[in-house]
């Protein structure tokens, strides 16, 4: 990597780009473990490590940065933050509705079969990088779907308006988006037996793992690479060129994406640092417009520079 105006300030070591996201993620869990095994509430073990994660890399990106323009704001952090606050206050709201049905429909299950559904037995990280397979199949499949039809696109569209990746923008999705996602992950693992201490892990990798992969931060992962759908595959997905796009659906695991064909991550060549959306000029950056948008998006397309013709599948940047 070069320090050209393209690229970084300085060159991380290479120590502390393949350490960064396996120490702090491990970190986070084995902390979170341990506040769990104390007594404290999964709900709450979680909330420290959990932002405390979210510093770290806050801080690290303006040390080691992947692109130094990624590092200057473009009137995007305001947005970020009100979409990041809205969406954590609304999963608050509606998870413990989204547990009561999750259990009433496990305990029907489990006496209609006759047993547990989850292996309750195994150790707790075991459990967790099951939980992590498993609540992902859902969301591979919503994800991959918006990107595909364009009912779905224009909502999930508020995400891929992103004019750079940084840490803040892993929460900028509009709500319907999240909730397509959140209620059939959390509610299948519930479903499953799945246990509030796998809950708790779960959420506080899904969450740590978010900020790491729209990290404005050099790292590497190697061979994890091919569990977790991170930066080195995430920055592909936010890519304005639509075949390049339509890769890497993955929010945690990319476990999916390979056996369904689409990982994407090409040894010869770097993602592109321009990203956001491709023939949508007048994507509104605001907030409540954004929240709006899914229902004035054929105005939106019309005063674009160069709207989409009807025939197109649907933008995916």
């Amino acid at each position: 990597m070069t320090t050209s105006s393209a690229q970084a300030h300085r060159t991380a070591p290479a120590l502390f780009q393949w350490l960064i996201f396996p120490v702090v993620m491990l970190g986070a869990v084995l902390w979170t473990m341990q506040l769990m095994a104390t007594g404290t509430p999964a709900a709450l073990a979680l909330l420290g490590p959990q932002f405390a994660a979210f510093a770290v890399v806050a801080i690290l990106e303006h040390v080691y940065p992947y692109h130094r323009s990624w590092n200057r704001g473009r009137k995007d952090v305001r947005v970020d933050a009100i979409h990041s606050l809205s969406i954590g206050g609304l999963v608050a709201l509606l998870t413990p509705f989204v547990l009561a049905g999750g259990v009433a429909l496990a305990g029907w299950l489990s006496n209609a079969i006759g047993l547990g559904l989850w292996p309750a037995e195994w150790p707790l990280l075991a459990q967790a990088a099951l939980a992590l397979v498993i609540g992902e199949l859902p969301g591979y499949w919503v994800h991959r779907w918006e990107h595909e039809w364009e009912g779905l696109w224009r909502i999930h569209a508020v995400h891929h308006s992103a004019p750079r990746l940084y840490w803040l923008n892993a929460g900028r999705f509009h709500p319907v988006d999240s909730l397509l996602t959140f209620i059939p992950s959390y509610g299948l693992l519930v479903i499953l037996g799945s246990p509030i201490e796998v809950l708790g892990l779960f959420t506080l990798v899904t969450a740590v793992h978010g900020i790491f992969q729209h990290a404005n931060l050099q790292l590497r992962l190697g061979p994890l690479n091919h569990f977790f759908s991170m930066a080195e595959l995430h920055r592909w997905h936010h890519s304005k060129t639509v075949e390049e796009a339509d890769h890497n659906y993955g929010q945690t695991v990319i476990v999916w994406d390979t056996l369904f064909g689409t990982r994407f991550l090409p040894a010869n060549r770097k993602p592109p640092e321009e990203i956001g959306l491709v023939d949508l000029e007048a994507f509104p950056m605001t907030w409540w417009a954004q929240i709006l948008s899914p229902l004035r998006w054929a105005q939106i397309r019309a005063q674009s520079q160069r709207p989409v013709a009807p025939a197109t599948r649907p933008n995916v940047a």
